[in-house]
């Protein structure tokens, strides 16, 4: 059997354990589950608390209307149509469900306005959401003033040094539920203008490619969190400190489309996947990122080379990184950065962050050589063909419900109209096969009027299919009817953008 072969059937088994759960979350008579969580893994021992949740569970779902559903499913929904000058962007949907409470996933879309690209990017955090959060407002500046030359650098330090208005660098397409922090905006601001002034000091060469920009901004954002929470530790128990920043972490994808130039930097485990539609009209999944965890044979073997031989059996352990973190690159952990000697004059420091908090242990076990993670990203390009009609960028949390040629077939038959504008023919069935057939068409055809947001009926599916293409909306309620206790046992925060190619690029 060929390894692509291999790693189909290995995702349709992950299937078959997810539905299998859903299944007995529609019925809840087990009393154990399965969590998947990036830095510990949580037991449910106790079953009257499972007993409890039941019974409020049951309830909750049984009393929750379509019109309920889709308020829930939509809250968080944002849509834009991009003007022709943005080249081959149409426009783009993008979607948050949250499992954790608060959501620990983030997204980001900005048009770069000296270039009039467009920068789109998921963010997944874990040990909180303070990582994500701050990568997710501060990336794309980092990104942007990377591409600039530095005569327009020098332009925008003349302004800020002289106190007149500033240049604006991105225009932001924001949902209004979208959280922003308004604590540190001087300390990032700060911390920006040291890094535009080192360019202009340095003269860094003008012909910096596009890769280069996003690696120079992807570490050195990084690099900031890092000395920001060494200098200031901020008020202690204010949510998004600079040391909460950088001990929480989080995986980022991003895309910048510029004309038909599209380029993918990848942190972690979230994924960029490009629906392409073939001349026959069939449609198809193109993987752009890789996932940098146990399972890439390539990332362990770069995460093994970095350390001595005699570490090789601790650094990666149970398919995690020092037996604890499942992405192999993020933003932030600086628990897996920092020497040993910092990280203990930061908890010497600050003890109230060791107590009732199981990701923020003294030390990991066999901590002996670090770094041990990085924020260096994987850069990937793809010029863009007329076939290539849309990119789904998503965080783990999709693609452990879904594969990525599910995925693609589900958004590709929503924009084209093709499962319920299709022609059926009735010689192939029984009158009672024809019956359920057409009455299911009519299903899909009231769900997709109702879903005019891709990135909504995909999560739609995610929830609510039964595995043959059905949309079940008992399923649906069920899965968001959890309670918080359960929820994140199921399932992880979904975080979904689609950005729509025109059809000319």
């Amino acid at each position: 059997m060929s390894p692509t072969s291999l790693k189909h059937l290995r995702h349709q088994m992950s299937l078959q354990r997810w539905r299998a759960a859903t299944d007995a979350c529609l019925t809840l008579n087990r009393g154990q589950f399965h969590t998947k969580s990036t830095i510990y893994k949580p037991v449910c021992e106790n079953p009257l608390i499972i007993k409890n949740s039941r019974r409020k569970y049951s309830v909750k779902a049984n009393q929750m209307s379509l019109s309920q559903i889709n308020h829930t499913l939509k809250a968080s929904e944002y849509s834009l149509k991009v003007n022709a000058y943005n080249g081959c962007v149409k426009g783009f949907d993008s979607n948050i469900l949250p499992s954790n409470s608060p959501s620990e996933d983030r997204r980001s879309a900005a048009t770069c306005l000296q270039s009039r690209g467009m920068l789109f990017g998921v963010f997944d955090g874990h040990a909180g959401s303070a990582c994500a959060q701050a990568v997710s407002e501060r990336l794309f500046y980092y990104i942007a003033l990377s591409l600039l030359p530095l005569r327009t650098l020098m332009e925008i330090e003349a302004a800020v040094e002289s106190e007149r208005p500033v240049l604006p660098v991105l225009q932001w397409h924001k949902h209004p539920n979208d959280y922003q922090s308004t604590d540190s905006g001087k300390l990032y601001f700060s911390s920006l203008r040291t890094y535009w002034q080192e360019r202009i000091d340095l003269q860094e060469n003008e012909d910096c490619d596009t890769q280069g920009a996003f690696r120079n901004a992807f570490k050195r954002l990084d690099n900031d969190i890092s000395l920001e929470a060494q200098v200031d530790i901020g008020v202690p128990l204010a949510h998004f400190t600079p040391l909460r920043v950088a001990l929480s972490g989080c995986t980022a994808c991003v895309a910048y489309v510029d004309q038909d130039d599209l380029y993918i930097a990848n942190l972690g485990d979230s994924r960029a996947v490009l629906g392409v539609q073939q001349g026959d009209g069939k449609w198809s999944a193109f993987t752009i990122t890789n996932d940098h965890n146990a399972q890439n044979p390539n990332e362990m073997k770069r995460v093994l080379s970095e350390h001595p031989a005699c570490e090789q059996k601790t650094v990666v352990k149970h398919d995690r990184l020092l037996g604890l973190l499942i992405p192999f690159r993020a933003f932030g952990d600086m628990k897996f950065k920092w020497s040993s000697e910092l990280l203990n004059r930061i908890y010497e420091a600050r003890p109230e962050l060791l107590i009732g908090n199981e990701n923020a242990k003294m030390l990991p076990a066999n901590y002996h050589t670090p770094p041990y993670l990085t924020a260096e990203p994987e850069i990937t390009y793809h010029k863009l063909r007329p076939q290539d009609k849309f990119l789904i960028l998503g965080t783990d949390g999709l693609w452990e419900l879904m594969h990525r040629q599910t995925v693609v077939q589900v958004i590709g038959e929503h924009l084209s109209g093709i499962e319920w504008k299709k022609p059926v023919s009735g010689m192939y069935f029984t009158v009672g096969q024809m019956h359920r057939l057409l009455r299911e068409r009519k299903r899909r055809a009231l769900s997709a009027r109702e879903d005019e947001n891709s990135a909504t009926h995909l999560i739609r599916h995610a929830l609510g299919s039964d595995g043959s293409g059905t949309i079940e909306h008992d399923r649906i309620a069920k899965m968001l009817c959890l309670p918080q206790d359960l929820a994140r046992m199921y399932r992880d925060d979904i975080t979904i953008i689609v950005i729509h190619f025109n059809s000319s690029s």
